[in-house]
C-alpha cells in the first residue's frame, strides 16, 4: 500500500476511534480494517492503477456515520467527510468530491450504480467473503434492529434468512463489480444454506450456541441481566473483597 503516512496517522488516531460505538449491525473498526485490506486486496487482484490514498480515505470513513443514522449512513458519512477540514491537507475539491460520492456509493445494488472506480471498489471490498462471520453479523443486527418486538430467536433466524437471502442469493440485490474467487465460494457456501432452510438454521444456531455475546443478548431476559448486575455481581464482588 502506497499511502501517505500523515494521513494513514490521522486516520488512525482520529478517525478509527469513532468506530467504538459502531458495534450494531458489525459497522465497528474491525469491519473497516476488514474493508481497507479486502480495498487493496481486490485493486492488485484486478490490476486498478488508481490513487492508494483515495482508496483508504473511501474505505476509513464510509461507515463512520452508521450510529447516527444506520438507514441513512451512506450519506451521513459523505457528510462527515467533507466536513473534516483536515482532508483538505490531504485531498483537493475534485479528489474530495470523488471520495464523498464513492462512500455513499459502498451501497450500491442491481438498481444503483456506483459512479466512480472507487466506489465500485469499496463497494465491492464491502461485500462478505466469511460465511461464519456474515451470519453472525447478521444475527446481531437483526437481534437489535428488532429489540422493540422482543423477538424470539427463531424470529431473528427468519429475519437473517430473508435479508441474506434477498442480498445473497440467486438474482440477489447485491452488486459485486469485482468478483474474485473467494467471493464466488462465499456465495456457493451461502447458496447452498439458502436451497435448505432446515441447514441455513442449523448453521444459525450453531454460531449463536458459540458465542457467549450471542447467547446473553438473544436468551437474558433484559430486566433479569439487570437485576443480577446490580445486586448479584455487586454481592460477588464485595465478599471477594472481604476475603481479600
Amino acid at each position: 500500500m502506497k499511502i501517505s503516512n500523515e494521513l494513514k496517522k490521522y486516520i488512525e488516531n482520529a478517525i478509527m476511534k469513532q468506530y467504538i460505538n459502531n458495534n450494531y449491525g458489525g459497522h465497528d473498526w474491525k469491519h473497516i480494517q476488514d474493508v481497507i485490506n479486502r480495498s487493496f486486496e481486490l485493486m492488485t487482484k484486478f490490476n486498478l492503477e488508481i490513487d492508494h490514498n483515495i482508496v483508504y480515505a473511501v474505505a476509513a470513513y464510509h461507515d463512520i456515520g452508521y450510529r447516527q443514522d444506520p438507514d441513512n449512513h451512506e450519506q451521513v458519512s459523505s457528510e462527515m467527510f467533507l466536513e473534516d477540514k483536515n482532508m483538505e491537507i490531504f485531498f483537493n475539491e475534485e479528489e474530495r468530491k470523488i471520495i464523498a460520492e464513492a462512500i455513499v456509493d459502498h451501497r450500491a445494488s442491481l438498481e444503483y450504480e456506483a459512479r466512480s472506480i472507487y466506489g465500485k471498489l469499496v463497494s465491492s471490498a464491502d461485500r462478505a467473503i466469511d460465511v461464519d462471520k456474515m451470519l453472525k453479523r447478521s444475527i446481531a443486527f437483526q437481534s437489535e434492529k428488532h429489540k422493540a418486538e422482543t423477538p424470539s430467536v427463531q424470529d431473528v433466524i427468519e429475519y437473517s434468512y430473508k435479508k441474506l437471502s434477498s442480498k445473497y442469493g440467486n438474482g440477489g440485490y447485491a452488486k459485486m463489480y469485482f468478483p474474485d474467487d473467494k467471493y464466488q465460494e462465499y456465495l456457493d457456501k451461502m447458496n447452498k444454506l439458502f436451497s435448505d432452510k432446515n441447514e441455513f438454521i442449523k448453521a444459525e444456531m450453531n454460531i449463536i450456541s458459540s458465542s457467549p455475546d450471542l447467547l446473553q443478548k438473544l436468551y437474558v431476559n433484559p430486566e433479569l441481566k439487570k437485576y443480577a448486575e446490580e445486586n448479584i455481581f455487586q454481592n460477588i464482588v464485595k465478599m471477594n473483597q472481604l476475603m481479600l
